[in-house]
């Protein structure tokens, strides 16, 4: 189940981090971040050692500005507390594994 990652959890559960973290700044009302949030639980679900978190950007408008997010879906991959990939937009499972995988070196 991915995490909801908040102003005051960021720090413990994305910088401080030893495994990949995958944020997805998503809304509610968002039609793409609707159906990324499926693909999304399957990837958080799995064991290919990442942790799924989403923040809301209307309830975390700070953490948004903070990454300079304009465009929803975003998501953004962090290694060792630094953001290395960023992807905008919907994408299929594949291309997310993808991403992960290059990010882990595979």
């Amino acid at each position: 189940m991915a995490l909801k990652i908040t102003a005051d959890n960021f720090e413990k559960e994305v910088l401080q981090s030893k495994e990949l973290v995958l944020v997805d700044f998503f809304a509610d009302w968002c039609g793409p971040c609707q159906m990324l949030a499926p693909i999304l639980e399957d990837i958080s679900d799995s064991d290919i050692g990442v942790k799924v978190g989403k923040v809301n950007v209307d309830e975390e408008n700070l953490l948004a500005m903070k990454f300079g997010v304009r465009s929803i879906p975003l998501m953004v991959l962090f290694k060792n507390g630094q953001p290395v990939a960023k992807a905008l937009g919907y994408h299929e499972k594949e291309e997310i594994l993808k991403m992960i995988g290059e990010a882990n070196g595979n």
